[in-house]
């Protein structure tokens, strides 16, 4: 059986009221006072610290702030006051590295458009002459329609369309010559 050493004798305690373990917990941390003084007097070197490892302005401030913001709430666990300023310190630092983290995560996941990707504009402008093509593509004769639509689209070879349609290959040229003409009438006078 292990031996367990006895407990030190504790010396008698005084029960405090709500009021005064409070006091007590702030006291043992650092003071809201203390806090303000160390902002007015380190805000410029920590900033200082944040523009070494972070690249603009705006995030270099933010990050400070945030580090006062994040001492401030933890202030009764910074037990020295005298460590106030390298605990702001180091969450600059922290702060600083999880910003760069999110900024490289942001720029990984970001899809690269290809070089010869079509703007938004021109997909768009695109689509309307789609639209307008298949609109007049309707107006055709049923044989023209077919034999442009196996022709262009289904990109198959006079030959392949004439046999496809069961007519001949002077019908396909035909068809598809008058079947050009007639989207050509059509397109212009649209647009």
């Amino acid at each position: 059986m292990p031996v367990i050493a006895p407990m030190p004798a504790a010396r008698p305690t005084r029960l405090s009221s709500p009021r005064e373990g409070a006091e007590e917990g702030v006291a043992a941390g650092t003071t809201v006072d203390h806090l303000t003084e160390t902002y007015r007097a380190h805000y410029r070197s920590l900033l200082g610290l944040a523009a070494l490892l972070l690249d603009d302005t705006a995030s270099c401030e933010d990050v400070v702030q945030e580090a006062f913001i994040r001492v401030h709430s933890a202030r009764n666990r910074v037990r020295d006051p005298e460590k106030t300023l390298a605990y702001l310190r180091q969450t600059v630092v922290n702060l600083s590295r999880s910003a760069l983290r999110r900024r490289i995560l942001g720029l990984k996941l970001l899809s690269k458009p290809m070089p010869d990707m079509a703007s938004a504009e021109e997909g768009a402008y695109d689509q309307l002459e789609r639209d307008a093509l298949i609109k007049a593509m309707r107006g055709l004769q049923r044989r023209q329609r077919e034999v442009l639509v196996l022709r262009y689209f289904a990109d198959m070879t006079e030959a392949q369309v004439a046999e496809t349609l069961g007519i001949s290959l002077g019908s396909v040229k035909a068809y598809g010559s008058r079947g050009i003409a007639a989207l050509r009438v059509v397109m212009e006078a649209q647009g």
